[in-house]
């Protein structure tokens, strides 16, 4: 990659925010300004945009660039290989063969986790801004299935937190199974069954959506809370 980067990113750092390490797994973040995206910025970075983000708006240009960035930094150390990931059919990431990986993006913040697919068959992250309580406790309906609601917190600050994690985790879940199973499911297709302080979670499907993955069938994830912002992963490992 041309050095030094342009000023709309910060250098790709790697490290490892979560609570739980995970063997042979790698992620890189980094920063980006869409105020201070140029023109040559795709280019400097040796990365070519798709027609649909050419036409997008800056907002959107920036964070495509710096999620192909880390991306590119986090397939380079696991896999060893210069990879830009192309947009598939289905909109999500194309990622070389024996790589498994995951891209988030939000408030000025990229970062890409990826693995061996022989360790590791599905990864998915996803980053969010803790959410206001009067937005949160408005969508709640929208997120969380009748259970969740049912043990939501009283107090705005916990409830807030507790909403923001289901959309959080769940959007991670999603990130992690559809590779697997190439089928859509959506918010209430899952459930949240229970978290804990040190960042660990549990998950549950409440739908079938492969033979191996049916309603039921339970995942662990996990999270971090840092400066307001939200940080979830659920990593499958690789059958034995």
């Amino acid at each position: 990659m041309p050095q030094p980067l342009p000023p709309s990113l910060t250098p790709p750092q790697a490290h490892w925010p979560l609570p739980l390490p995970l063997p042979g797994v790698r992620l890189v973040s980094c920063g980006f300004s869409p105020a201070s995206l140029q023109a040559g910025d795709f280019a400097h970075c040796a990365i070519t945009p798709p027609p649909s983000i050419e036409r997008s708006v800056a907002k959107r240009q920036a964070e495509f660039l710096a999620g192909r960035v880390c991306a590119r930094a986090a397939v380079q150390a696991v896999a060893g290989v210069s990879w830009v990931a192309p947009i598939g059919e289905d909109r999500a990431p194309v990622w070389p063969e024996g790589v498994t990986a995951s891209i988030t993006h939000g408030g000025g913040w990229a970062a890409c986790v990826a693995a061996r697919a022989e360790h590791w068959q599905g990864l998915g992250l996803d980053v969010e801004n803790l959410l206001p309580a009067e937005r949160a406790r408005r969508l709640a309906g929208e997120i969380l299935t009748p259970a969740e609601l049912a043990r939501l917190p009283a107090d705005d600050a916990s409830a807030a937190l507790a909403i923001t994690l289901t959309f959080s985790l769940k959007e991670s879940l999603f990130k992690a199974l559809y590779p697997l199973v190439r089928q859509r499911f959506y918010f209430e297709h899952a459930e949240l069954l229970g978290w804990s302080a040190d960042g660990q979670a549990q998950l549950r499907l409440l739908t079938d959506l492969s033979e191996t993955w049916q309603n039921g069938s339970q995942l662990a994830g996990q999270f971090q809370l840092s400066e307001g912002r939200l940080l979830s992963l659920v990593a499958v490992a690789a059958a034995t």
